[in-house]
Order: structure tokens, then sequence, then C-alpha cells
């Protein structure tokens, strides 16, 4: 008697083959549990123990609202230039994957995550646990970590602190760089109760480098209560300046004539001074020269952090997207000198205050270039012109695609109004339409999340690669 085959379960996510490339396993870990954030660390203790591997070195966790991702370019460079074998791993990225797990600066290559994954995919069906995406990924470039002989690792905190993946290992020196509003619906409503969240990484004993001026007393309070080595920006640790150098001053250590560090931005020296605190606070394990602060601080690279690419006109890429990073954007933005318009290609998800950040730029952005962001979390250029109304935007409609297609084809341009609102089908069609239509006089800001900064990168390097 025939029995029938069994047939696969469609409505299971079909682990990934022998032969999968890193896209195929990046797209089932995306479909392995029910939610793509799940706050906890229980589950993700079970797998990391019954797979039992530790980290090497020493550890630094960095935590905060915004400055994390350029706190650890800055030590990461540093400690480059210091001889020292460093291992990076940050979140999200902004073109490939890869650039969330370095060593020494350069991407792990593809295969050894590959490996990595199935690792924790076999450790995971053992345990019968479900990972969310960022836990799985964690999980596996810390395993990568683990497998070489590193003298530091950098963890870059995903979301809060205390439930955060990577707060299942423990650190040598905890940072937090900044605390204001941003995931209010998974770490509380006030910067009170998210300043709680993140100072979760802190650790009993250890060092806890705070770099927020004006920290919640949750932080200090919590700090304190634990027994951690409290750092805190103005009483323990500071820096002064002037327009060539400027200087940090610690609890044993001062640093003189630095070079300001490559990264732009008016809060890059608050990220710059936590940064050397913390390489204080551990200086009898990783003692670092002058010459290599002075040499990483120039040569410290952060894609999409206040960039400014090179040509006319000016376009400045920026991944900020709340309140907080806004008002420092348009501190950096003043600093520049003067532009007759600046345009803004921005987008934003439906989980972001767009309100308060469109009335931190308002008067600092003339013509406002509007893009979609597709997914659960998405944004329709509808509802950002919405937010942009409740902003106090007053601006008329302009057909900014109509003056590109002209210019390209020879003809003459309309004259665009002072102020001008214009909704795209896409960040690469703004992207596009924007760098060929405006006065190469003039500005060029795209703002407001990781995906439009990301998508606009792809679109200059489409129109670079275009015949012609």
């Amino acid at each position: 008697m025939n029995q029938a085959v069994p047939q696969p379960d469609p409505s299971k996510p079909m682990r990934p083959a022998a032969n999968a490339t890193l896209n195929m396993w990046l797209a089932y870990l995306e479909s392995i549990h029910s939610k793509p954030i799940d706050m906890g660390l229980d589950r993700l203790k079970v797998v990391q123990k019954h797979m039992s591997f530790a980290l090497n070195g020493v550890v630094f966790t960095v935590a905060g609202t915004n400055g994390k991702g350029s706190t650890c370019a800055m030590l990461e460079s540093i400690l480059i230039q210091a001889g020292y074998r460093v291992g990076m791993y940050t979140s999200p990225h902004l073109i490939r994957f890869t650039e969330r797990a370095r060593i020494n600066g350069v991407e792990v290559a593809e295969p050894e995550l590959i490996s990595a994954f199935e690792q924790v995919e076999q450790a995971r069906i053992a345990t019968g646990i479900s990972l969310t995406y960022f836990e799985f990924t964690t999980l596996a470039v810390a395993l990568v970590f683990s497998r070489l002989d590193l003298d530091a690792v950098i963890l870059e905190v995903g979301l809060g602190g205390r439930l955060d993946a990577v707060n299942i290992f423990d650190t040598d020196c905890a940072i937090c760089t900044s605390v204001d509003l941003d995931h209010q619906a998974f770490l509380g409503p006030d910067r009170e109760s998210i300043g709680r969240e993140k100072a979760g990484i802190f650790r009993a004993g250890k060092p806890a480098i705070v770099g927020d001026p004006k920290p919640p007393q949750s932080v200090i309070d919590h700090a304190n209560s634990i027994g951690a080595d409290l750092w805190l920006f103005a009483r323990d640790y500071n820096y002064s300046g002037d327009k060539q150098q400027w200087a940090y001053g610690g609890r044993s250590m001062r640093r003189a004539a630095l070079a300001y560090p490559a990264l732009r931005g008016t809060n890059q020296l608050l990220n710059a001074s936590a940064a050397l605190a913390a390489l204080e606070s551990v200086r009898d394990r990783l003692p670092v020269p002058a010459q290599s602060i002075r040499q990483g601080f120039l040569l410290v690279e952060w894609p999409g952090r206040f960039q400014v690419l090179p040509g006319q006109p000016t376009v400045v890429l920026d991944v900020g997207h709340n309140p907080h990073a806004a008002a420092h954007l348009r501190e950096s933005l003043d600093n520049m000198g003067f532009f007759p318009y600046t345009h803004c290609i921005f987008g934003m998800l439906a989980d972001k205050d767009a309100v308060e950040v469109v009335k931190a730029l308002k008067d600092r952005v003339d013509h406002w270039h509007l893009v979609p962001l597709e997914g659960d979390r998405g944004r329709s250029t509808e509802q950002l012109k919405q937010q942009l109304e409740l902003a106090g935007v007053d601006a008329g409609a302009f057909d900014w695609v109509a003056n590109s297609q002209a210019l390209a084809k020879g003809g003459i341009a309309k004259q665009p109004p002072e102020k001008s609102v214009q909704s795209y089908e896409s960040v690469g069609q703004a992207y596009a339409v924007v760098t060929s239509a405006v006065p190469p006089n003039d500005r060029i800001l795209v703002f407001g999340s990781f995906l439009v900064v990301a998508q606009a990168m792809q679109a200059k390097e489409a129109l670079r690669k275009r015949p012609g």
C-alpha cells in the first residue's frame, strides 16, 4: 500500500539549504518569530547557554538615543590605531548586512556569518526556542567574535539596553551616550523611564560612562544602586576646545592638542569625550598612546551621520529620526555656512514623531521632497504631508519632476517659489530629480530614517554607473 508523501507546511518557514546564501538566511530569519521586536533576555540566554561560548577581550557596550554608532566608530578607530585587534557589532546596516560585523574595520565575510547562522539554528532547534531576527543575528555575530583572539569587542545596543540582546554579555565598560524620547512604546513615556532601560547595561564594579550632559536621575540612581563605577560628564571628565583643536580631561588623564573627529556634527565632541573616558577607565588593560588617539579621530568614518558628500550641489546624509537628533542636525546645518536654499528629501516611519522633527527643521528647510517608506511601519507621502501641516509648514506644491525633465532636454526650467512641497514615488526618484533640478549652490539634506539614507546611497551609485 502506497503511503502519501508528507507535504511541507506552507505556513512554516523552510530552513535554508546547505548552499543557501546570506540573503536567503536573512529572509528566513525574518519569518521565524511571531513579532519583529520581542523584548526580553530569557529565551536568548537559553540558546546562548546551550552553545556555551564567551567573548574574548575587553567588552564595551554602548547604549543611547543618539550617538551610539559614532561613539562605537571612534572607539574602534582609536583601538585599531593603537594596534589592537577589535571586533565591532552595530545595527542597523545601511546597504549590506555585513556592515554590522567588523574585524579591525573590515566586514566579516558572508561564509563566516553563514557558518555561525547554521550553529545558532542548530542550538535554537535543540532548545525549542524561537528567536527574533535581531536576537538570532546578535548571537551569530558574537559567535564569530568568540572564535577570534580579540583584544576588544564593541557592542552597540539595538533598542533600549536592559532587555536588548547584546545585554546577555557582561560588559567591562558600559557607555550611555544620550537619553531622549524614542521608542516610547517599548521603553516608556519619558526620559526617566527610558534612562532606566538604558542604564540596564551597567554592571556592578565596572565603569559606567554617561555622555549625556543632563542625564535622567534614573540613570544615576541605577548606577549607584548596583555599585557601578559611575563617570559623569562635567564631573569625572570634560572637554574644551577652540576652532583649531580640542582637549580632553578625565579623572587622572589629560589629552591635549587633539584634532577634531572626522565625523561632523555639533555633538561629536560629547561622543568623542565619552569614548576617551571609556578608554581611560580600562587603561590598565588597553593602554592607548596619545598619537593613536589623534590618528583615530582623524581617520574615523561612519556613513550617514551628518555625512557631507563631495561635489555640487552639497548633499548631506543623516540617519537621525527623532526630535533630539533633529535639534542637533539644525545646529550642524547652521554651522555649514550660507546656501541660497535647502532642500530636504524626507521620509519617516509611522512610529516616529514626525511633527516634532519637522518643527525642529522647518525654519532651515525651504523645499520639502517627500518620499514613502514601505512595510508595516511605513508612512506614505500623503501622511507625511499631513505631519508637515501639523508642524506649521506653509508651502504650496511645485512640480520638481517637470523641472528636472525640462533641464534634461535642454529646455528652460520654471522658477520655483520660495517654499514648496513635492511628493515622489520613491527615494531613488526623489534623489535623481532633486540632484539634477536644483542649482549647484543649493544644499540637499537627505534625512529621517536609515531607510531613506540607504536608498539615497543606492540611488547615487546607480546614477554614477548610468551611461553618459
